[in-house]
């Protein structure tokens, strides 16, 4: 073994955790640290910085309830932010954000964690031995056998998640009051750090599906650009945003590219009942092939199943409320 591993499999075997005398040492950082080599297994993480993310987190609840039997509650926040206290880790704060500490010098929610946090950064040597798949394997070995030896045999890298399956399932099938109606029943039986974990999930999930359904192109230029770094150059949008109709289903979205997914937001372009994008007389631009006005007149690009078709209830409301005429 040589010595820069060594002493990363010390420092993981050495983990510093909380303690309850009841429920013994927590898992929390095993678990976080298991869901961040599996999303580098993936690809989705591919550099030292550790951003949060609807993956890392669906990850880390995947894990917990495959490998832990202990009374202990989950909570993403907590490992995140207190992994600070070993040495491979370290928090970057948003710009002009200062940390959010309780009296207990613990971090107040998953919403403060997100809204303080930018990422975090793990060791430049870590993620390099993290990069080559020998050695995620021994790390996921060792860090079962020594936090998780009466459930290791449930761990799989390729363990469906439930989960995301669920979820995913209603964003695509589930009618609008239904699933608002699931939503409701979820805020009613979570506490609010819970539920704001689910809308965080569910709305990267929707952030996924939307230009996946179609086919990774702007709905209305058909711009779509792909990278063998797994950059997301389309948007999804919401017709009705979220904040207003708790609707994360496909039919309350489209994908547009950036700057059309800006232009639609502000009113500048709209889609009417017939699927045809609608400029705003306000614009005033000159000829360019980025103009907005090429596109008026144009009828969208659509899903291949019709239940998936922009809810022309949604785009209604968009022209009513949101269109400036």
């Amino acid at each position: 073994m040589s010595e820069i591993l060594s002493k990363f499999i010390t420092n993981f075997n050495s983990l510093n955790r909380g303690y309850n005398k009841n429920l013994g040492r927590a898992p929390h950082k095993p678990i976080l640290l298991l869901a961040i080599i599996q999303q580098i297994d993936k690809g989705n993480i591919n550099s030292n910085r550790i951003f949060i993310t609807p993956e890392l987190l669906l990850s880390f609840n995947n894990f917990w309830n495959l490998l832990v039997d202990s009374k202990h509650i989950t909570n993403f926040a907590l490992p995140f932010f207190h992994m600070r206290s070993e040495p491979f880790w370290y928090l970057v704060t948003q710009p002009s954000m200062k940390l959010k500490i309780t009296k207990s010098k613990s971090i107040k929610s998953f919403k403060s964690l997100k809204e303080t946090i930018a990422f975090a950064e793990i060791d430049k040597d870590l993620f390099l031995l993290l990069s080559e798949s020998v050695n995620r394997l021994f790390f996921v070995e060792n860090l079962l056998n020594n936090y998780f030896p009466n459930t290791k045999s449930n761990f799989s890298f390729n363990n469906i998640n439930v989960e995301e399956e669920k979820i995913e399932y209603q964003i695509l099938n589930e009618e609008k009051i239904e699933y608002q109606n699931s939503l409701d029943e979820l805020r009613a039986t979570l506490d609010e750090d819970k539920f704001e974990e689910e809308l965080f999930i569910r709305g990267g999930l929707f952030k996924k599906t939307i230009p996946k359904i179609y086919n990774y192109s702007c709905c209305i230029s058909q711009m779509k650009i792909e990278s063998s770094t797994n950059a997301q150059m389309i948007d999804a949008c919401h017709i009705v945003p979220f904040s207003i109709s708790n609707d994360d289903t496909i039919p309350n979205g489209i994908s547009l590219s950036p700057n059309l997914h800006r232009a639609f937001d502000r009113g500048l372009i709209t889609i009417n009942k017939d699927y045809v994008v609608r400029i705003s007389p306000v614009v005033n631009e000159n000829n360019s092939v980025f103009s907005l006005s090429q596109f008026n007149g144009k009828r969208i690009i659509l899903p291949e199943k019709t239940s998936w078709f922009p809810s022309v209830e949604s785009l209604q409301w968009h022209n009513k409320e949101i269109f400036i005429i």
